[in-house]
C-alpha cells in the first residue's frame, strides 16, 4: 500500500508539472517577417479601379518588432498610368513604415508614413504620393486620417494636403468568416470633381492555412467624368462586386 501511493504521488505531481508546463506561454519573439501573395478581380484603391476593372496579381512583406515598429513594401499590377496617352508605369510600389501601440485594453493607434512609387512613369505631373497617416482603433472599429505631404497626390497637381478620411470596423463571425464595412471621403486640394466618398462591404472567409478568401461590394460617388478610363472611357468608381484569394506565409 505504501509503494502504491508513492507511485500515485509520483504520477499526480508529473502531471500537475505537466499542466503548468503546457500553460506557461511561449516567449514573445524580439520580431516577424511575414509574406503574403494574392489576386483579385479588380484593384480598387479608395474606390477607384486601378487595373481598368480587371484582375490583378498583389503581393508584399512586413516586418513586425515587438516594441510597435513595423516596415513593410507591397506591390500590385495596374493598368490606370499605361492607358494614359504617353503614359507608362504598369506596377504599384508601396514602401510603409510606423509605429502601433496600446492605450489600454479597450484603445490602440498606428502612426506611419507611406509612400506610392510607380516605377517607369513619365509624366510631367508626378503620380507618386507620400502619405502620413494616424488611426485610432476601439474595439472592432478603426478610423484612419491620411494626408498628402507632396505637391502632387496621385498625379493632381498644386494638391499637397489632399486628405483622406477613412472608418472600418470587423467583426468575426466564427468559423473563419468575418465582415468588414468601410466608409471613406477622399479630398483632393483645388481639383473639386477628383474628391469623392466611397464604400464598401466585405465578406471573408479565413481557412486556417493561411488562404483567406474575399467578396467585396464596392462604390463610390466619384465624378464620372474625371475617373473615366482614358482607354474605354469606362467610369472606374462603378459600383460592382469583386473577389480576391490571398495566401499568408
Amino acid at each position: 500500500m505504501k509503494l502504491s501511493a508513492a507511485k500515485t504521488l509520483v504520477l499526480a505531481t508529473l502531471a500537475v508539472s505537466s499542466a503548468a508546463f503546457a500553460q506557461t506561454a511561449a516567449p514573445e519573439p524580439d520580431y516577424t517577417l511575414a509574406f503574403n501573395v494574392g489576386v483579385v478581380s479588380d484593384y480598387r484603391f479608395r474606390g477607384i479601379s486601378q487595373s481598368r476593372l480587371k484582375p490583378a496579381l498583389q503581393g508584399g512583406i512586413d516586418f513586425s518588432h515587438k516594441s510597435g515598429i513595423y516596415l513593410g513594401a507591397w506591390a500590385s499590377t495596374i493598368k490606370i498610368l499605361k492607358d494614359i496617352p504617353g503614359g507608362d508605369g504598369p506596377v504599384e510600389l508601396d514602401f510603409y513604415g510606423g509605429y502601433k501601440g496600446t492605450i489600454n485594453e479597450l484603445f490602440s493607434y498606428d502612426l506611419g508614413v507611406l509612400r506610392y512609387q510607380y516605377p517607369s512613369e513619365n509624366f510631367s505631373t508626378s503620380p507618386n504620393t507620400t502619405e502620413l497617416y494616424a488611426a485610432l482603433t476601439v474595439g472592432p472599429a478603426t478610423v484612419k486620417y491620411s494626408q498628402s505631404v507632396t505637391n502632387e497626390t496621385f498625379g493632381v497637381a498644386d494638391s499637397k494636403g489632399s486628405s483622406y478620411l477613412e472608418a472600418a470596423a470587423t467583426f468575426d463571425l466564427g468559423s473563419g468568416w468575418g465582415i468588414t464595412p468601410h466608409v471613406g471621403y477622399q479630398r483632393i486640394d483645388g481639383t473639386a470633381a477628383a474628391s469623392y466618398t466611397d464604400y464598401s462591404l466585405s465578406v471573408s472567409k479565413d481557412f486556417a492555412n493561411g488562404f483567406v478568401v474575399t467578396l467585396t461590394a464596392v462604390g463610390t460617388d466619384a465624378d464620372k467624368s474625371f475617373y473615366a478610363s482614358p482607354a474605354n472611357g469606362k467610369f472606374l468608381g462603378k459600383d460592382g462586386a469583386l473577389i480576391g484569394v490571398k495566401y499568408s506565409f
